[in-house]
């Protein structure tokens, strides 16, 4: 009891020091922003970062700068800022304790007016020009540009704090804060020399040699501009500082020594050149001590800044293959479990029949026959990825920063170019996450991409759920179906009608043995195992295989169901037919009829069954038509001819006719279940 006691009080102390640490930082940040300039003297940026503190820091941050302002700033200008401060904290107050929801706009508002009404009553009381009114409206404008870059580096998602996976916006906040608490800083000098340049020459260095030429000089020009506007004669900052990390990113592949030496050189060139006298002179030696510093970095720490800037480079980038097939391969794993446990639940349920002792033999067969199944299904993974010419890491990279904006880190996104030039795009991200289904995010995509895409469709496997999203195709189907249940309210026979997220819509009739309950429980099980296996990326051959073994094994009475499937490939046109012991199906071009009838077995009846196929090709208008054999039993020729010079508009229609046809020319007590597919190739 003692020992936990202890930890206890231990913890508290911890924690209360924490507090007091956090709130000792904010409060000296507001108090080294109070004397952060630029020319002309205008300091606002103490009030703006009292404008976004939360309840917890923005009494500490006012109190930081109300002491700055009355130490730096002489008489007047120390009572308006002063009061600059009180105006601001009362709106901090009033924002934390009115406004739940974190928005840039009020602490813009807030900082903007702050500066705006002392500044201007500090220009009627001392009867200023237009241009003194002039310049308190840029100083609040500026308050008002320093909330908003404020706001979003203390509220930006810290959950991925790496610069590669933080959003550019974010970024770009945090660059122009942080530059701002070094031009601050700056005023602190020693004979000239100041550490918070040092500090500055060393962030630029460290980005140039650790991350890369682009990031070095993005931030190059950040501190450059803030510390060139904080003081005069010192503009030439921006230009020696950008131009500097341009040359010593020239040696990056020879050493840190190179790096340091190019960039001091560069600087003394730029010191000539500007004429700044004493200052530039002071430049010139920071930039050698910051690159002194480079040289002597603890390997400790150097690994430390390298792991900051390469986020991620212990795993595979977005859109890599390694990555992709991680994804693709969990998905198919979880569909065999969905597999494994229909079968389950429905030898269950038959059981509950009564006790029916299993075929040894047979299952054992069966058993062996899956490793060759599973063989396929692995096999068509390696066909589809085969099949991507190219996995676009830029666009993947783009995609994930746009997303950061909408506070959206999904874990993996693959942009994905087929040989035919056709994109898909994956993101895979937990089923609980929200805001992927926001319209604006296609719209950004698309953008991003530049081509245009369809709707979005998720695919839920366990916790995670793949978001796909496909270019938009040059063809789209217009389809219907009809049904008729011989027996009952249960139809023996499955209607499916999937889209596979890859271009292609596919369309299943599943008919069970006989009529009624049991027929309705194959044929669902038919066409659910099919429709499931082929979403989640299974060809038809190896699908057909676990389907076929699935109906064999659920029970040793005699199970079985026809499969008919037509896939059409919406950016070709290219139909093809997949027949298990399903009747004839038609093909529609104009006045011509086609009829597709291929010889093969039922699912659930042998093991080792394939699909008889056929392929043709759809142009506008052309339709498909697919049927169950309670269709076709009325007589081929009678359909055949119905089918030719039926009118119907829609297909819907024309399913539901060619169903009314067939059933009133079949004789009531041999009826059999009946459904009928019309599927329409549009543009």
């Amino acid at each position: 009891m003692q020992v936990k006691e202890k930890l206890k009080i231990n913890n508290s102390y911890k924690v209360i020091i924490k507090e007091i640490f956090a709130r000792g930082i904010w409060l000296l940040l507001s108090f080294v922003m109070s004397f952060s300039s630029v020319v002309g003297g205008c300091c606002p940026f103490a009030i703006s970062l009292i404008s976004v503190s939360d309840k917890k820091n923005f009494l500490f941050s006012a109190i930081g700068a109300g002491i700055g302002y009355l130490v730096f700033c002489d008489g007047e200008n120390a009572v308006r800022y002063f009061s600059a401060v009180i105006i601001s904290c009362l709106g901090a107050l009033a924002i934390n304790l009115f406004n739940s929801k974190k928005e840039a706009y009020l602490p813009m508002l807030v900082s903007f007016l702050s500066v705006l009404s002392t500044g201007i009553v500090m220009n009627i009381k001392n009867a200023d020009v237009i241009g003194a009114y002039a310049l308190t409206l840029g100083e609040s404008v500026l308050a008002l540009g320093c909330s908003f870059f404020f706001f979003r580096a203390v509220y930006c998602n810290f959950k991925r704090l790496k610069y590669k996976a933080l959003p550019l916006t974010d970024v770009t906040c945090l660059l122009v804060s942080v530059s701002v608490v070094l031009a601050g800083l700056s005023f602190l000098e020693i004979k000239g020399v100041s550490p918070a340049r040092i500090i500055a020459v060393l962030s630029i260095l460290t980005a140039v040699r650790f991350a890369s030429l682009g990031r070095g000089i993005i931030i190059a020009l950040s501190l450059g501009f803030a510390l060139g506007i904080s003081r005069e004669n010192s503009m030439f900052l921006l230009g020696s500082y950008a131009f500097s990390a341009l040359v010593s990113g020239l040696f990056t592949s020879v050493s840190k020594f190179g790096i340091g030496i190019s960039f001091s050189l560069s600087m003394v060139f730029f010191a000539v050149a500007s004429r700044a006298g004493d200052f530039a002179v002071c430049c010139v030696i920071e930039s050698v001590v910051a690159s002194v510093i480079l040289v002597l970095l603890p390997e400790v720490i150097t690994d430390k800044i390298n792991e900051f800037y390469e986020s991620g480079a212990d795993i595979a980038p977005d859109g890599s293959l390694r990555q992709s097939l991680v994804v693709r391969l969990r998905f198919a794993s979880s569909a065999l479990a969905q597999v494994s446990e229909s079968v389950r639940d429905v030898r269950e349920k038959i059981n509950e029949l009564g006790r029916i002792e299993p075929m040894e033999s047979e299952l054992r067969m069966v058993a062996a026959e899956q490793f060759f199944s599973i063989s396929d299904m692995l096999g068509d993974l390696a066909f589809e990825f085969n099949e991507a010419e190219i996995f676009d890491f830029k666009s993947a990279g783009k995609i994930r920063r746009m997303l950061g904006e909408y506070e959206i880190y999904p874990e993996n996104i693959s942009v994905i170019v087929d040989k035919f030039d056709r994109m898909r795009i994956e993101i895979l991200d937990s089923s609980k996450a929200k805001g992927l289904e926001n319209p604006k995010i296609k719209y950004e995509i698309e953008k991003i991409c530049g081509r245009e895409f369809e709707k979005s469709r998720a695919n839920f496997s366990g916790s995670n759920v793949m978001l796909s999203i496909i270019e938009k195709p040059n063809f789209k189907v217009s389809f219907g179906f009809a049904q008729y249940c011989a027996e009952g309210k249960l139809c023996g026979d499955t209607v499916k009608v999937i889209n596979d997220s890859r271009g292609h819509m596919i369309f299943i009739i599943s008919d069970g043995m006989g009529k009624g309950g049991r027929a309705a429980l194959d044929g669902a099980m038919g066409a659910g195992l099919l429709s499931k296996l082929l979403s989640a990326g299974f060809g038809f051959d190896s699908s057909l295989k676990v389907v076929n073994s699935a109906l064999l094994v659920k029970s040793s009475d005699e199970s079985l169901a026809t499969l008919d499937c037509a896939c059409v490939d919406l950016f070709t046109g290219k139909c093809e037919f997949y027949k298990a012991g399903a009747p004839a199906s038609y093909i529609s071009k104009g006045n011509s009829i086609t009829k597709c009838e291929l010889s093969s077995m039922p699912a659930g009846i042998l093991r080792g069954i394939e699909f008889a196929k056929r392929t043709t090709v759809l142009n506008i208008n052309d339709e498909i038509i697919m049927m169950s054999d309670g269709v076709t039993d009325v007589g081929q020729d009678l359909i055949e001819d119905f089918i030719k010079y039926d009118d119907s508009d829609s297909p819907n229609d024309k399913a539901q006719a060619i169903l009314d046809f067939a059933v009133e020319h079949s004789e009531e007590r041999h009826r059999d279940d009946m459904s009928v597919i019309v599927a329409r190739l549009m543009q």
